[in-house]
This record gives C-alpha cells, sequence and structure tokens, in this order.
C-alpha cells in the first residue's frame, strides 16, 4: 500500500526531530518489543482466573485426603553482611578500579592540571595530537567517534578556533566539515582565503552528544591543549568563532553579539598577538541576517592581514 505525501513528511519531521536531538545511530537493523520477549520467557505464568481469583494451575481440592503435606522451600542465598557506613565527614573507601571514561585524574581541578602538565612537554603539533589521541581525562572521548584535531595549513599566520565538533566533524575527524564549514569556507573565500591559507580547530577536539554546548569543566579540562596548539602553531592572527572559543581564549565574559568585531591580546610566547571575535558559522546558519555583522567582521580581518587596519 503506497503512503501519500502527508505520511511522507511526517516520517521526515520524526526523522529530524531525532536527529536534532543528537540520536544519530541505529543500533540494529530493526525495532525489538523488548516487553514481549520478557513476557515469552518468563518463568512463572499465572493460570487463568477463577471466580475473580488467580488459581496458579492448582488441581481442585475435593476432599481433605488431597492435601499433601507442605514442601521445603530451597534455603535463600546468605544475606552479605550489611556495610557499615563511616561517621559523617569521612570519605567513603573507593574502589581501585576506574570506572568508564574516567581518568586517574577524576576531578575537573586534577584533570585539567594533569592536561597541563602533558602539554608542557609536548614539542611540535603530531606529537599534540598522539597525545590527546591517548588522553582519558576528558568525558567526552568515550562518547564521541573520532579525535578532531585540525586542518588546513598549521604553518599559517591565520589561525581559526571554533567550539566543538558536530556530527559531520566527528565522523570524518575534521573540523568544520559540515553545513557551518561549508559557510565558514565561503566566508573565508570572500577576502581571498581558503585552508590552504589558515588553520582550523576548535577548543574541544571531541564532539559533545547530541552537539550541545561543552560544559565549563570540559572546556577547563581540554583548555591547555588548544593553548599549547596555539603556542605551536605561533600565529599572527587568532579568529575566535562563537561566545565559548572567544570566552575561553581571551578571557571575557560579555556574550559574543557584544564581543565580536574587537581585536582582544593574546600572549603567544613571548610576544602579542590579535584575537578576533566573531560569529559562528553555525549561529550564522540559524539567522541570517546577522551575517552583515560578520560580513564586517571579516573585512577588518582582511584589513589586518594586509596591514591597513
Amino acid at each position: 500500500m503506497s503512503q501519500g505525501p502527508d505520511h511522507q513528511r511526517d516520517v521526515i519531521a520524526e526523522l529530524d526531530f531525532h536527529v536534532e536531538a543528537g540520536v544519530d545511530l541505529c543500533l540494529d537493523e530493526r525495532p525489538h518489543d523488548r516487553f514481549s520477549e520478557v513476557e515469552e520467557t518468563s518463568p512463572w505464568r499465572p493460570a487463568p482466573a477463577r471466580h475473580g481469583l488467580p488459581t496458579h494451575d492448582l488441581p481442585p481440592l475435593d476432599r481433605p485426603s488431597q492435601i499433601s503435606a507442605p514442601q521445603e522451600r530451597p534455603q535463600a542465598d546468605p544475606v552479605p553482611p550489611r556495610r557499615e557506613l563511616p561517621p559523617r565527614g569521612e570519605a567513603l573507601a573507593t574502589s581501585p578500579a576506574r570506572t568508564y571514561g574516567q581518568s586517574a585524574a577524576s576531578k575537573p581541578g586534577e584533570a585539567a592540571g594533569d592536561a597541563r602538565a602533558r602539554a608542557r612537554d609536548v614539542a611540535t603539533l603530531k606529537e599534540l595530537e598522539a597525545l590527546l589521541a591517548d588522553f582519558d581525562g576528558c568525558p567526552l572521548k568515550f562518547t564521541a567517534k573520532n579525535l578532531v584535531f585540525a586542518d588546513g595549513n598549521p604553518a599559517s599566520k591565520l589561525m581559526f578556533i571554533g567550539e566543538a565538533p558536530g556530527a559531520d566533524e566527528d565522523r570524518v575527524g575534521k573540523p568544520f566539515m559540515g553545513r557551518s564549514g561549508q559557510l565558514l569556507d565561503r566566508m573565508m573565500a570572500a577576502i581571498g582565503l581558503d585552508r590552504t591559507k589558515a588553520y582550523v580547530t576548535n577548543i574541544v577536539p571531541w564532539r559533545p552528544p547530541g552537539n550541545r554546548n561543552p560544559t565549563p569543566q570540559e572546556v577547563s579540562i581540554c583548555k591547555p591543549f588548544i593553548e599549547r596548539q596555539i603556542e605551536l602553531a605561533d600565529p599572527d592572527v587568532i579568529v575566535c568563532l562563537g561566545s565559548p572559543a572567544t570566552q575561553a581564549i581571551t578571557g571575557t565574559k560579555d556574550g559574543i553579539l557584544k564581543a565580536r568585531g574587537r581585536f582582544y591580546p593574546y600572549r603567544v610566547g613571548d610576544r602579542e598577538v590579535k584575537a578576533l571575535a566573531t560569529l559562528h558559522p553555525a549561529y550564522l546558519l540559524r539567522q541570517p541576517l546577522q551575517k552583515r555583522l560578520a560580513w564586517r567582521d571579516f573585512r577588518l580581518l582582511r584589513a589586518t592581514l594586509d596591514g591597513k587596519a
């Protein structure tokens, strides 16, 4: 039986809803009714009720002689002894085994300190990427498919820094590969740039579930890595795409609409470079009228690269 166009639109709308909610993976080829499976495998099934009460398949008892002696019930497993709780104020003893997605530095502060100590020792961008691939301190690593490190030309003096990977970036393993990446490429082309003339990355190299914003704890854990990445790339101009990247790199608390179009000082080693705040391409896809503001920022960027600003 063929379905009409209304049914097709409903199916597409439902799929779009699940994609927006972060459901982008099918665990099996067909759905399963888990309730029926439990009913079929259950070892106990009551018989039909008689006079409103279940009889549990017992025979009718017409004479007292039919009543057999009660059977002994099997002895239950011994109850484990109750664990005494420590006095208030004392911590519970923890198991030495790690939980899933948890490193030795389980607290965000400890994980950020561990990341800072490790990032300080790497000397090249390749070593930093390998370090991130082995780093277990950020829980986002265990929900993402791939590490999304960088794309473009690391020798360029222009560096774009976004927020976090999306579904397309997580699948490909490179930043700005989806619709927002295509818009970023067009924005760069409008001022005579492409990815051979720029270095592109994110402050968080793993995709947050459901494309949500990274939490402040996740940003603080990954911040030492992006800071070391900037030092190793050594750009002259940094473009912060969106509010999370702007706040993480510049330290400002202003929203992106207030911060955009301004240069902030950023220290790379012994010198100071410029960090320009502008709107994220994903935001521009949701708010097309704001492209005029981004165009002003990119014209300012072009003038700065040409030494005219």
